[in-house]
């Protein structure tokens, strides 16, 4: 077992993030192991469709080892990467293409093994039913373009046992590029669970790239250099513990702050479900470590589940979508009126479609300064599985209502084509089932999923309908300030359920919160979840509540009909509600804007 520390970078949060971030990463200070993230759940949908031109697989990836192979090899830097998308060894052969026009020879290794398409059939036979995890639905008859299970980090490790220089992967779980290095240096067994639990937490919290670094933050306006802020790093110990930091003279900053922001992103329960370890989220600990350093420890893991989340995309069909521009007065009747001559001119009318939506935006303002404050947006969506319903002929119909409709008609765009959207389903597979492929020198290993003796249930977390026990709130006079005056927040997109989590910065403010924010008053300050299932974590250990609203998304970020699709902007909303919090938590002179 090793007892240096290694340090994992990031250097990519999604496909499509910062070219350069490689090169700063390799050239910026001393790295051990340069990762990435390149594949949202949106990203195997727009992959599958892309796969029969060569588009299976990141290519950004393959543009950014260009830069960086040589380096890497020189100074004993490994790559991991899940960058291989649908087409691990399509990605893996683009790589050594590179390489032979370097003239460089590194050991290149894929990793797979996620990939359950072709055996779906057989597995349904076995009596697999592929429920949708979040709602119980059945399968039933639905035809699937991409199925991918979530693997974890031990194919990488065995890659990298074998002396791979880069190890590409398919699906595989966020935090897995960061699991499979830090389990191979440090030498740990597969029950090694707190150890294992502390790197699945370093993983999560370096994988969308600057979101910890100061990006996408609350409390930007703090963050002195968010012009090009630095990619993180990961220095982890033999024991799990480890310090989040960003090389010396990068943008952004990294405490205390930013990393809790980044831990409450995209996630559901206090226990945080992996197919290598079960990591307990409310065991977290986080201190400052000096300048852009943050330490966390105490992080407990327990065994994993017996199954292993698989995703699978399926196609949902054609979309299209009108947008009016409304100004001034009588917004609401001119909103009827475009409705009441719209649908009806649709051949079939509105019932002819699959599903419809309508979303009226009232960004208007009452006596507006300028022309642009006086406009607000009607969008008519429309969806199908015959493209043609939902092609120029839909849109046509709002082109024919341009001289004859409401006062000031203008729209965004001109009319365009249908567009098709996929439609995610996450379920769970029995994880003895799976397995990882490890291709490295021609020869394939094999390495069985672990499987636990025995595991607690999947999700036993308490819903909380009410605020955390034996807390004190501040008494004392009261101010009706935005939300966000005293609390930070970040949200994202789980399938069609969307997470958001909110934290605070002192004691007083966290016993506050956990006994104001209840179920029962998000349901008030978020009108959009009545009658959805609201559900309630709390994490005391770093003052932040998590809430998860099922069903907000529909069937996912390819099918939402949402403004926001990924519910990025959920916590911004949630800051920006007017509530009413004690005075003595807020600032001096702190104003309602």
């Amino acid at each position: 077992m090793s007892t240096s520390v290694l340090r994992v970078a990031n250097c990519s949060g999604f496909y499509g993030d910062r070219l350069s971030a490689a090169r700063e990463m390799v050239d910026g200070g001393p790295i051990d192991v340069l990762t990435g993230d390149w594949l949202a759940e949106l990203t195997m949908f727009i992959l599958a469709k892309t796969k029969a031109s060569g588009g299976g697989y990141a290519r950004t990836f393959v543009t950014q080892m260009e830069h960086v192979l040589g380096t890497c090899l020189e100074r004993g830097i490994k790559v991991v990467a899940n960058a291989g998308g649908l087409s691990p060894a399509e990605c893996a052969s683009a790589v050594r293409d590179v390489a032979d026009r370097l003239g460089l020879v590194p050991k290149i290794a894929w990793v797979e093994g996620d990939d359950v398409l072709p055996r779906l059939a057989e597995l349904r036979t076995a009596g697999h039913d592929l429920r949708h995890l979040d709602t119980g639905a059945a399968f039933g008859d639905r035809q699937p373009i991409t199925a991918n299970a979530y693997l974890g980090g031990w194919g990488i490790a065995e890659a990298l046992q074998r002396g791979a220089d880069i190890v590409i992967t398919g699906r595989v779980t966020d935090a897995a590029v960061v699991v499979g290095p830090a389990a191979w240096h440090h030498g740990w067994r597969q029950n090694d669970w707190n150890a294992l639990a502390g790197a699945v937490v370093a993983g999560h919290v370096i994988e969308c790239g600057c979101q910890v670094t100061g990006g996408n933050y609350s409390f930007f306006t703090e963050v002195s250099d968010l012009y090009h802020p630095g990619f993180p790093i990961a220095e982890i110990a033999s024991d799990g513990s480890t310090v989040i930091t960003k090389h010396p003279g990068t943008g952004g900053r990294v405490d205390e702050g930013t990393v809790t922001a980044q831990l409450l992103y995209e996630i559901q329960g206090t226990r945080y479900l992996n197919p290598d370890v079960t990591t307990h989220f409310d065991t977290i600990r986080l201190t400052d470590a000096g300048p852009d350093r943050v330490r966390i420890d105490g992080v407990i893991g327990s065994a994993p589940p017996s199954t292993s989340k698989v995703c699978i995309n399926l196609d949902g069909g054609y979309r299209n979508q009108m947008t009016f521009c409304l100004t001034g007065l009588d917004i609401e009747a001119k909103a009827k009126l475009v409705e009441d001559t719209f649908w009806p001119h649709q051949r079939g009318g509105r019932a002819a479609f699959a599903e419809t939506a309508t979303r009226l935006v009232r960004s208007d303002k009452s006596d507006p300064r300028t022309n642009d404050e006086a406009v607000a947006y009607l969008t008519l969506i429309a969806k199908d599985p015959d493209e043609r319903k939902v092609g120029r002929a839909f849109a046509n119909v709002g082109i024919e209502l341009a001289l004859a409709s409401y006062p000031g008609m203008f729209g965004l765009g001109g009319p365009s084509g249908a567009n098709a959207y996929g439609v995610y389903w996450p379920t769970l597979l029995p994880s003895a089932l799976l397995h990882h492929e490890v291709h490295l020198d021609g020869l394939i290993t094999t390495v069985e999923a672990f499987v636990p003796e025995s595991v607690d249930a999947p999700s036993n977390d308490p819903i909380r309908a009410t605020g955390t026990m034996g807390l004190l709130s501040p008494g004392g006079s009261t101010k009706r300030v935005p939300l966000g005056r005293i609390i930070g927040a970040r949200s994202g997109d789980k399938g069609g359920n969307a997470n958001v989590g909110g934290w605070v910065r002192s004691d007083d403010a966290w016993m506050w919160l956990a006994s104001f924010l209840t179920v029962d008053r998000m349901r008030v300050l978020m009108p959009e979840a009545d009658g959805l299932v609201i559900r309630r974590y709390d994490l005391p250990n770093i003052r932040a509540l998590n809430f998860v609203i099922e069903g907000l998304l529909g069937d996912g970020v390819a099918s939402s009909t949402r403004l926001d699709p990924q519910a990025k902007s959920l916590g911004e909303f949630l800051r920006a509600k007017h509530v009413d919090v004690p005075a003595a938590l807020l600032s001096p002179g702190i104003t309602v804007d």
